[in-house]
């Protein structure tokens, strides 16, 4: 491309409402060096630039037109990738595509098999991204979803099995003969292995089929990528089975050209090579589904049909037919289609696949059903809420997917070293070669040198075929496989297993960050305690009627949205008050509220509010402090100013609190309680359940500024909330952890969402990602061990002294065995339980009786 050769792209520009937007947006383009025309369309709200390439990028673009106030949209593409290996060709299809120009972020998954893409839309077309990775030779379409994606997966992961399948059948027969051929003059081979076998000449048409058969897939992939510029493991493949084939037909067909003559023909190294390496594909393709099995079944449990009724008649049809407001009817053993609320009937409903909770959940009218889940023994008709990509499932498989795709921070590292690995091997592989051609062989080689496991003498191979066979080995065994299926394959399967438990991760670095965490706080209101208070108890000041002080409340109340004043104003009623409207009401946050009735002013809050207000409560403070310590929450009264009594509600706590904190203890993690009532209430409910720190009078709006300090002192702190009011906490946290969302996830702020309002799933979530990141760490460790160790020996480092080396075959078989390896001990994970979940029921649940406040 000249210097002055231009582009053309067309930028979606956001907020322009008139002409002077226009001019505004063309001024600022029009200023970019490089850009030599640029046309706005308001109607149609599109920037057309024409630009060179080399003195402006789209990124320049697009921040000149945010400098001025509006907006250039990114659209995000998730694309299925088949056909990766290793994480060499994760770093190509990343490198290809970011060198788009208008892709701002690319995360390539290989377990997945997935690539999300960020871009600017008129920048880069999505038909352009897909080719730009086909042309590497990998197979790029857009990711289907539900049953499609899980059909077409299947299809996939089958067809490469069936192609690997018919490849073992090609090259295993066929190297197996090479082998017993090459070493038919040893042992008892001579006795029943005829004697044309050993013919070079029939081991070299006996070898060529294998290499070009089963073997020319790592030829065709290292093509397609060294003509982009690009490298991966099946160059380091197709380079050591090409030359240990070139070199043997060279030393059968012509002897005498230097390379080592008859002496050094191994046949078997090239065959056996491309053996192994085939097998190693065969089983990553058997192995490497089974890490995302969690999605495959939560997706085959959608129905497939749906019996609705229609013009007063019941109907079958497809479930993705169902539309919202159809009444869909459900008999005994059937699976739920969508989500919905049960307008007639009764059931139990079996919803582990969401919740992992295997009791049954009774169902009856007003109750809200989800889609995959069982229905068990009654018949019921439901009212279909939310249907397709809106449902509980099709939401949670998103996250799910979402996760999976994502890289989890200990990950950069594996795909740093994997990205330059190959370049690296082949410059080491030329400089093992080169040592012992020009110095190793003459000063170490013994004529009575083997390959380990081998009888095999390499008396005749000569400087030149010893000196490559040690540079092949080394090209062989040094594979990155192992190291990039190390960190994505646990986080695949980590996610999945907790999907199982109704724990989902929204990213794979919420799964690193919750195996880091060593303090959790638990705002109290709705996440420790039901969020239910009732009011406990009424005191009068002297010559005052309790039921006119509760009256009073909760008029000032009514217009009140806060837990507690609903329950004052329930409690009233529950007495048989009328509860009539104020003339005036305003509520004052973190103090209470004020109302107006019947021409008084009706005062309920805390202390500080009466404080504020110079309203002296000497009498009350006694009876208070003593119900505070029963871990209620305690509001003082005041009418015209003057102190009237107060009330005291109380929330029970929810089951299995007293197990959760205590399994967090035994874990080594602080535990604390974040809550906006007083010191003592927080202190008494804190000592009831066994909680370290106590977080008390705090604001909502302080939340977070409370969490910031746990941080500063140098905690990993998690903070459990209900998702809505603590948003700003839980963003401040290093993991958020929305608890009890039911089922509408995809609402949630938080890292973690627990599906279930069950306090336990936090301990769950801690210990899968724990599991998740002990198997990260044990397959770093085996993989970065497995090429440390490997590659020197291959290099023929300890030859000096053993007289042995490896041969290229095996080092094929211990680089095929290390990523397998990896994805077997990954897969342990499936049998991974959260502690309290094995333990018996009847160790976990509250004490009876537990009463807290709520705030």
């Amino acid at each position: 491309m000249t210097a002055e050769s231009t582009s053309q792209i067309s930028l979606p520009v956001e907020g322009m409402t008139c002409a002077a937007c226009v001019a505004r947006v063309e001024k600022s383009l029009a200023e970019l060096p490089g850009v030599k025309g640029v046309t706005v369309n308001l109607m149609s709200g599109k920037a057309a630039v024409e630009y060179v390439p080399g003195q402006v990028g789209v990124e320049q673009m697009v921040q000149a037109v945010r400098d001025t106030g509006y907006n250039v949209p990114q659209e995000e593409l998730v694309l299925t990738v088949r056909g990766m290996t290793c994480a060499a060709c994760v770093a190509r299809v990343e490198k290809a595509v970011k060198s788009l120009p208008g892709v701002t972020e690319v995360a390539v998954s290989l377990p997945a098999e997935s690539a999300r893409v960020k871009y600017y839309p008129g920048a880069v077309e999505k038909a352009r991204i897909k080719k730009e990775i086909n042309e590497l030779g990998y197979e790029a379409s857009e990711k289907l979803t539900g049953q499609a994606a899980l059909d077409r997966e299947k299809e996939a992961r089958q067809r490469e099995i069936r192609k690997q399948t018919l490849n073992m059948w090609i090259a295993w027969p066929l190297a197996i003969l090479v082998m017993v051929g090459m070493f038919r003059d040893m042992w008892i081979f001579p006795y029943f292995v005829p004697e044309f076998l050993g013919n070079v000449y029939v081991l070299w048409l006996i070898t060529t089929p294998v290499v070009f058969i089963p073997g020319w897939q790592f030829f065709v992939h290292s093509w397609n990528g060294l003509k982009k510029g690009s490298t991966d493991m099946n160059l380091l493949y197709a380079t050591g089975i090409g030359a240990a084939y070139i070199i043997a037909t060279i030393n059968t067909l012509w002897p005498d050209a230097g390379f080592g003559g008859r002496g050094a023909t191994f046949f078997e190294s090239a065959a056996l090579l491309t053996a192994f390496i085939i097998l190693g594909r065969y089983l990553e393709a058997i192995t490497r589904g089974r890490t995302s099995e969690a999605i495959r079944k939560l997706m085959s449990l959608q129905a497939k049909t749906a019996r609705v009724i229609r013009d007063g008649q019941e109907v079958e049809i497809a479930a993705d037919e169902v539309q919202v407001g159809d009444i869909v009817v459900v008999r005994p053993g059937e699976s739920i289609p969508v989500d919905g609320e049960v307008v007639e009937g009764y059931s139990a409903v079996d919803e582990s696949m969401l919740t992992g909770e295997s009791i049954p959940v009774e169902k009856k009218a007003g109750d809200q059903v989800v889609g995959a889940t069982i229905n068990k023994t009654g018949s019921f008709k439901f009212r279909a809420t939310r249907v397709g990509g809106d449902t509980a499932l099709a939401q949670i498989i998103k996250m799910v997917e979402d996760a999976q795709a994502s890289k989890a921070p200990i990950q950069k590292l594996a795909d740093f070293v994997a990205g330059h690995f190959i370049a690296g091997v082949h410059v080491l592989a030329l400089i093992v070669f080169a040592f012992w051609f020009f110095y190793g062989f003459n000063a170490f080689f013994t004529p009575d040198s083997h390959f380990i496991l081998s009888p095999y003498s390499l008396a005749e191979v000569g400087v030149f075929g010893f000196s490559l066979l040690l540079s092949v080995t080394t090209l062989v065994i040094s594979c990155p496989c192992a190291l990039g299926l190390a960190t994505p394959s646990a986080v695949m399967a980590g996610t999945g297993k907790g999907a199982e438990n109704g724990i989902l991760f929204k990213g794979a670095d919420a799964v690193e960050m919750s195996s880091k965490l060593n303090a959790v706080v638990f705002d109290k209101t709705g996440t420790l305690t039901r969020g239910q208070p009732s009011v406990a108890d009424v005191v009068a000041v002297a010559g005052a009627d309790p039921q006119e002080v509760l009256g009073l409340a909760a008029v000032a109340e009514k217009g009140s949205e806060h837990p507690l004043g609903e329950a004052i104003v329930r409690g009233a009623r529950d007495k048989g008050l009328e509860v009539p409207d104020a003339e005036g009401f305003e509520a004052i946050p973190g103090h209470g509220v004020a109302a107006t009735y019947q021409g008084r002013e009706v005062l309920l809050g805390n202390r500080r509010l009466f404080a504020q207000r110079e309203i002296a409560v000497d009498e009350l403070l006694p009876r208070m402090e003593e119900l505070e310590e029963q871990g209620k929450t305690v509001m003082l009264v005041a009418v015209g100013g003057q102190p009237a009594g107060l009330i005291a509600v109380a929330d029970t706590l929810k089951e299995h609190v007293d197990v959760a904190i205590r399994r967090l203890h035994e874990m080594g993690i602080q535990v604390g309680m974040i809550t906006g009532d007083n010191r003592r209430t927080a202190q008494a409910i804190a000592r009831e359940i066994g909680i370290d720190h106590v977080l008390a009078e705090v604001l909502p709006q302080d939340k977070a500024s409370e969490v910031k300090k746990l941080q500063e002192q140098g905690l990993k702190v998690a903070m459990v909330g209900d998702g809505i009011n603590d948003a700003p906490a839980l963003a401040q946290a290093d993991v958020g952890i929305a608890i009890g969302s039911g089922t509408d996830v995809a609402k949630e702020t938080g890292d973690v969402i627990l599906v279930k309002d069950d306090i336990r799933d936090v301990v769950g979530a801690i210990e899968i990602g724990r599991a998740t990141m002990r198997k990260i760490r044990q397959n770093l460790v085996w993989a970065f061990i497995y090429n440390t160790l490997g590659i020197p020996i291959a290099a023929g480092i300890f030859y000096p002294w053993t007289g042995l080396i490896v041969s290229p075959e095996l080092a094929a078989f211990f680089m095929a065995m290390s990523s397998v390896s990896v994805t077997l001990n990954t897969l342990l994970l499936r049998r991974f339980e959260p502690s309290i979940r094995r333990r018996p029921e009847g160790q976990a649940g509250a004490p009876a009786g537990v009463t807290a406040e709520a705030h």
